[in-house]
């Protein structure tokens, strides 16, 4: 081949190498700004909240489990604008996150870094006290007394457990952690934050700002929406359109990476089936009823302001504890309410623990009466998996592809109900044995993990509870 087309030809290549770096430049496809901005988000929350190191959690959080695109993306860094970058070889995908106290991380997609952290509040100390009961902080009886060797039995804990706890009958009975965590280390609960924002619109219930029946969310009585009530959207049976589809761009990888404003995407889609008649699990659904608690808390004041950012960490986290929790609010201050918060093991097992007890803490109510059960009612449609108020009725499925309850080869009681969350997250709660479990980890669903084995085998080595007992438990 003469020399001269040999050059051409080099030169010609070159060209459409540099050409097509140059537009994966200026614009990356959109799953990999996902993979970017989802990149930037995880890594950001795990170094400014948990406290993490940032190559770690790039390697053990974001490309182990991952989509093998995740491989290549570079990470950086700055502590003193306290952001993350995440770029695909360093150069592609422009994913951007940043740090706001009180709110967490969130991506920003849209790079207004500044209009992100406008959504922040300085949140109060919670302060040792009355609220350590029923435990104190890091605090756990002699494990001699109730014998827990499942903790010890990773089998039963699972591939990537990182955190067990084991509340009985009000009481820190036992725990495990892996290396490199501890009692006070946040982790994501992923969608158990969904059963948080129930509590949070329980509350508003209380306050009399919001009914189960209210409708009339979307504007405009003309709107099909119009019509869809707070009861409809709690149980999933809103009848929007939602794909919650994961590992390429969906309605729920799209709202959380590539928009800005979570609550006015979701809000923008249309019915695909009328109100109530169809259940479909959507997190979009989840950050609606966050925008709409938002909403009632603030009044005619603005949805946004530090004391409406301020309201579960006030009236929810502080009341039962809970020091470590952060819920933390997209790029426009809406808080993600079906996804992103982030709270120590313990601090978990105080939520399971006070929906245990039906919304009472250290005898203050602070859920409606009977609110609790309302939301282990089965939500129309679901077939009886899913309750009314963003819990679930049954565990985690595993490998099973069959329609029955997978909580019913393991001889769970019949009262059990459930809190998942993505990646092997979930706390079980069984009122009948006065039981909480919490299990935190990072397991993807591929692995079919059931954490049924786990709370079947706590339940054979702790004490029967006694009619006595039940008699004496508290409400």
């Amino acid at each position: 081949m003469p020399k001269k087309i040999i050059q051409r030809t080099a030169i010609a290549a070159l060209l459409l190498v540099g050409g097509a770096s140059a537009a994966l430049a200026l614009q990356p496809p959109e799953l990999l700004r996902v993979g970017a901005n989802y990149s930037a988000k995880i890594v950001c929350s795990n170094v400014f909240i948990a406290g993490r190191d940032a190559q770690a959690v790039l390697a053990d959080d974001v490309q182990a489990p991952g989509h093998p695109l995740l491989k290549f993306l570079r990470i950086k860094v700055d502590k003193e604008k306290q952001t993350v970058s995440a770029r695909l070889l360093g150069l592609f995908g422009n994913g951007l996150a940043v740090y706001r106290p009180g709110t967490g991380c969130a991506a920003v997609p849209d790079g207004d870094v500044e209009q992100a952290r406008r959504y922040q509040f300085a949140p109060e100390p919670i302060k040792p006290g009355a609220v350590d009961a029923p435990w104190p902080e890091g605090h756990e009886v002699d494990l001699s007394l109730v014998p827990l060797a499942a903790l010890q039995q990773p089998e039963l804990t699972g591939p990537g457990a990182r955190a067990v706890v084991v509340i009985h009958k009000g009481q820190l009975v036992g725990s495990y952690y892996a290396h490199g965590y501890n009692h006070s280390t946040p982790l994501l609960g992923w969608s158990m934050t969904k059963t948080v924002t129930a509590a949070l619109v329980g509350m508003l219930i209380k306050d009399g700002k919001l009914s189960m029946a209210q409708n009339g969310f979307w504007p405009g009585q003309s709107d099909p929406r119009h019509a869809i009530t707070l009861a409809q959207l709690m149980g999933m049976s809103s009848g929007l359109e939602y794909n919650e589809g994961y590992g390429d761009v969906s309605d729920v990888t799209r709202m959380l990476y590539l928009e800005p404003d979570m609550a006015s995407y979701t809000a923008s889609k249309p019915l695909a089936h009328a109100p109530g008649s169809h259940w479909n699990y959507s997190s979009g659904t989840t950050v609606v009823l966050s925008r709409i608690w938002q909403r009632a808390a603030a009044g005619a004041g603005s949805a946004t302001d530090a004391t409406v950012l301020s309201f579960a960490h006030d009236r929810l986290f502080t009341p039962l504890g809970m020091r470590t929790a952060v819920l933390e609010a997209d790029a426009r201050g809406n808080l993600v309410g079906s996804s992103y918060m982030y709270a120590s093991a313990q601090d978990w097992a105080r939520f399971g623990q006070f929906l245990l007890q039906d919304g009472v803490w250290q005898g203050q109510r602070l859920l409606p009466e009977g609110y609790v059960r309302m939301m282990q009612q089965v939500a129309p449609a679901s077939g009886g998996q899913y309750g009314q108020g963003q819990l679930w009725r049954w565990g985690p499925s595993g490998a099973s592809s069959g329609s029955g309850n997978p909580d019913a080869p393991f001889q769970l009681p019949a009262d059990t109900y459930w809190m998942e969350g993505h990646d092997g997250q979930s706390i079980t709660i069984i009122p009948s044995q006065e039981l909480v479990v919490v299990r935190l980890g990072l397991t993807p669903s591929s692995l079919h993990y059931q954490p049924q084995a786990l709370v079947a085998a706590i339940l054979k080595a702790l004490p029967v509870v006694t009619l006595a007992d039940k008699a004496r438990a508290r409400p």
